[in-house]
């Protein structure tokens, strides 16, 4: 099983499972491939937690296909009552984890939670998402590729700031399937290794109020949300 965590590198928190490789991206990645529509513009989500509602802006520009992604699962119903698996809030603040879809099963259990990623119908396979990262003064994402050498990290056009919201993944750069954190604080060491897509605009304090096992009831899309097989 694969487990979608954050890098153990960072020593914050216990890791869990051993991550399985994902498959390797092909030379063609990007909108349109895999099944996977980019988003046109932006994109607004509302988030209906146990907490309370949170509402979430989508950057189409910097990250299209990570949050054309997210809004094709939000639409699929993909995170209607999952779990909200991983709350790391000590010793310091770090993330709210979210978004297994085995997680809306509750005969799942707990051990398994956080190793689920989401299986195209159309396919019968699991579907993976490379890394993408939009650094200032480029044009287009990079893909595949952890960008967090000299000089890049503070090019980075959607960082890690507190209520970033970013795809989860195993030690596979390639790997982000469903499952998404939000940042709790501003954390740049996962700038360049960790796909932000978007923040959070509305309910940082239901964010904040959110424990391990709260459910995310329903997720929306309330504005934009325009899904394109190529991203010009």
């Amino acid at each position: 099983m694969r487990s979608f965590l954050l890098a153990a590198v960072l020593a914050l928190t216990p890791m869990g499972l051993v991550a399985c490789a994902a498959p390797s991206p092909t030379q063609q990645v990007g909108c349109g491939t895999a099944g996977v529509p980019c988003l046109k513009g932006t994109a607004v989500v509302e988030l209906k937690t146990t907490k309370g509602t949170v509402e979430l802006s989508l950057d189409g520009n910097a990250a299209p296909l990570t949050a054309g992604n997210f809004v094709d699962l939000v639409r699929r119903g993909t995170y209607n009552g999952t779990v909200f698996h991983r709350v790391v809030k000590e010793p310091i603040p770090f993330v709210v984890q979210g978004g297994d879809p085995q997680s809306a099963n509750p005969a799942t259990p707990l051990s398994a939670l956080g190793t689920g990623s989401f299986n195209d119908p159309s396919t019968g396979q699991a579907r993976y998402v490379p890394l993408e990262i939009l650094l200032n003064g480029e044009s287009a994402p990079r893909y595949g590729e952890i960008t967090a050498g000299p000089g890049q990290q503070q090019r980075i056009k959607l960082p890690h700031d507190r209520g970033a919201l970013a795809m989860a993944r195993s030690n596979d750069p390639n790997s982000a399937s469903a499952q998404f954190y939000i940042a709790l604080r501003a954390l740049p060491e996962l700038d360049g290794r960790y796909a932000v897509f978007g923040r959070v605009t509305k309910g940082m304090e239901v964010v904040d109020r959110i424990s391990q096992g709260d459910k995310l009831i329903s997720a929306t899309v309330l504005q934009g949300g325009t899904l394109v097989k190529d991203a010009n």
